[in-house]
């Protein structure tokens, strides 16, 4: 095999966070009487905590102070994420037990905090697959920003062109091919637009096709 390591993002990809997120932003923009603009969210997908602020208010700060609105939104989500086994997405199993199979180290770079991360892997039965988390807060630069991968490929101790990155964003499919990795797609709520795709890494439609292509390659 040409890759000894696996990285792999959570919210969106791992699990099916990104819907659970979305709605809860959507209901508290219906609390504060404020309007939905799905285009405006979809902005802060594999983005770090300051990345999420400086995309939502591009367009709410003419409503709106990001602490209120924040508090709103949080208070509909942590609820359900800190307590509540979120679906794991199609071929996650599959492709995990194989890479354990093959001895090959997996790892977590997501923009998440680390401790939620911990918590919505534990609460998925995911946790005990992965050496490591590295999370959004541990860096100062967040995704598109190369440095959570490079970070993740540090703990793991293998070069970051020997590591594969999953990835369901264009976020986070910018920061991995910064890395030197290469890059599995599994779009999630935002299609690749042609400048995307024009990076040439490889997109799926589930991780159940990644996982049938490794086979074939490996």
């Amino acid at each position: 095999m040409s890759y000894q390591a696996a990285i792999f993002d959570m919210d969106g990809l791992l699990l099916d966070t990104e819907r659970v997120c979305m709605q809860a932003f959507e209901k508290a923009c219906q609390q504060l009487s404020l309007p939905f603009v799905k285009s405006a969210y979809l902005k802060i997908i594999g983005r770090n905590a300051q990345g999420i602020e400086e995309a939502i208010m591009d367009h709410y700060a003419q409503y709106i102070d990001y602490a209120p609105l924040r508090k709103a939104w949080m208070d509909g989500y942590w609820p359900i994420v800190e307590t509540q086994a979120i679906p794991v997405k199609d071929g996650v199993i599959a492709l995990l037990e194989w890479f354990k199979s093959q001895s090959i180290p997996v790892a977590v770079a997501t923009s998440t905090h680390q401790q939620l991360a911990a918590t919505k892997l534990k609460l998925a039965g995911l946790d005990h697959y992965f050496e490591h988390i590295s999370s959004g807060c541990e860096v100062t630069n967040g995704k598109p920003h190369p440095e959570i991968f490079l970070l993740a490929a540090q703990r793991l101790h293998i070069a970051p062109q020997k590591c594969l990155a999953f990835e369901d964003s264009s976020n986070g499919v910018i920061s991995a091919l910064a890395a030197n990795m290469k890059v599995y797609q599994v779009p999630d709520l935002v299609v690749p637009d042609a400048e995307i795709i024009a990076l040439g890494h490889h997109i799926k439609t589930s991780l159940n096709d990644v996982l049938n292509d490794l086979k074939q390659t490996s």
